[in-house]
């Protein structure tokens, strides 16, 4: 009985994002966007994917006090440090929060994805699916607890593997005795996100393929072994 209530309940969910998604178009609040071109995105808006993938970064002002002594230029000091957040994978919500010492910025991930976008006073026709949005954002925050917690570890190399399980654990498609990540990521991305370098990351990197822990596929998305981690930990 169990299972037919759960595919019930996700009939009826997939009918309700799709009445949003047709809802957005037919008011012109949807756009399809190339690889890597940034999102317009701002606060007090939800925005939600319906195809493609997301790539957050934050960015903040990287502004010294000795830049400020030697008097640079404006322009200068308004060089941003971008650090890598996550991804929004299709199907899947997220919205921008934004506080004076940096910003949050959206990217396509991947080409050809959809983003919908609507206010919270739009989903006064949905109370259902406001709910769930709530629910959505909550698991959202307590992943961003469990990121913070891996970016705490002393060495680079457990937040490096922190930040690979936890990536695939939410994105992760099960290959034979591997785990893939469905998107690419580069390694001064991984290192934004970890607090480290692209050449630390790389060097870390090849350590682990040499391990088998990792593999790199073609398309240079990132496999991770589960079990030969676990065993390289208790190590």
């Amino acid at each position: 009985m169990q299972p037919a209530e759960n595919s019930s309940e996700e009939s009826k969910t997939s009918f309700t994002w799709q009445n949003i998604i047709d809802w957005a178009q037919t008011h012109y609040r949807d756009r399809i966007f190339h690889k890597d071109e940034q999102i317009p995105a701002r606060p007090q808006l939800i925005y939600l994917v319906n195809q493609g993938a997301v790539r957050l970064v934050s960015q903040t002002k990287n502004v010294t006090p000795e830049m400020l002594e030697i008097n640079l230029a404006q322009a200068e000091l308004d060089l941003l440090e971008e650090s890598f957040l996550g991804f929004v994978g299709a199907e899947k919500p997220f919205e921008i929060v934004t506080q004076s010492s940096f910003q949050i910025q959206a990217y396509a991930h991947v080409d050809e994805t959809h983003i919908a976008w609507l206010y919270w006073q739009d989903l006064k026709n949905w109370p259902g699916f406001r709910q769930q949005l709530y629910e959505v954002f909550r698991y959202q925050h307590q992943r961003k607890l469990l990121w913070l917690s891996a970016l705490g570890q002393r060495k680079t190399i457990d937040r490096l593997t922190s930040f690979l399980t936890l990536l695939l654990e939410e994105y992760g498609v099960e290959q034979q005795e591997y785990c893939c990540l469905p998107y690419s990521l580069t390694h001064a991305q991984i290192g934004s996100a970890i607090g480290s370098t692209r050449v630390t990351v790389t060097r870390l990197m090849g350590k682990l393929r040499r391990q088998g822990i990792i593999k790199v596929q073609s398309d240079n998305s990132i496999c991770i072994n589960s079990l030969k981690l676990l065993e390289a930990n208790q190590e």
